[in-house]
C-alpha cells in the first residue's frame, strides 16, 4: 500500500538546493502573482448576453397619408422665416448594432431644412433625417386646416 507522505521516491533530490537560473532574473512578486490570475475563457460573453437582452423597438411603417402630412408640415415650416418656426418632432433612431431602434422627440425652433442632406436641423444643432420622422406637431399647426 502506497501513502501520499511516502518520500522515499524522492530521497535522491530532497537534500539538493533549489535551482537558481544563471540566465534569468528572479521574477518580481507582482508579476509572479499575475501568472496565477483567473483565466477568462469566455471573455466577451457577458457583453454578448447584455447586447442580446437589450430591447429595441421596431421601425414604424408609415401610411402614405401620414407621409404626405409630414411632407406638408415640412413645407409649412420651410415657408416660415428661418429660425422662427417651433415644432415638436418625433423620430426613429435606428440601432447601430441590431435590428430596430428607439423613438426620440425634440422640441424647439427649426433652424433650417437641408434638402441636400435630407435632414431637419434644429437650433440646438440636432440633425434629424427626414426619412426617420414619424410626427411633427406644435403651435404652428394648431391653426392650419389639415383636414384630419
Amino acid at each position: 500500500m502506497k501513502y501520499v507522505n511516502d518520500t522515499q521516491n524522492y530521497d535522491d533530490i530532497i537534500g539538493l538546493p533549489r535551482h537558481v537560473s544563471d540566465n534569468h532574473k528572479k521574477m518580481p512578486m507582482s508579476q509572479r502573482a499575475a501568472q496565477f490570475a483567473p483565466f477568462a475563457a469566455l471573455s466577451g460573453y457577458e457583453d454578448a448576453i447584455e447586447e442580446a437582452a437589450r430591447h429595441t423597438e421596431a421601425r414604424p411603417v408609415l401610411s402614405e397619408d401620414i407621409k404626405e402630412l409630414i411632407d406638408y408640415k415640412l413645407r409649412v415650416i420651410s415657408e416660415y422665416s428661418e429660425g422662427e418656426a417651433s415644432a415638436d418632432i418625433a423620430f426613429f433612431v435606428p440601432d447601430e448594432k441590431k435590428d430596430g431602434g428607439r423613438y426620440e422627440s425634440v422640441s424647439g425652433k427649426v433652424e433650417r431644412i437641408d434638402k441636400d442632406s435630407g435632414c431637419v436641423i434644429m437650433e440646438n444643432k440636432v440633425k434629424i433625417p427626414i426619412k426617420d420622422i414619424i410626427d411633427i406637431s406644435g403651435d404652428l399647426f394648431d391653426y392650419l386646416d389639415i383636414g384630419l
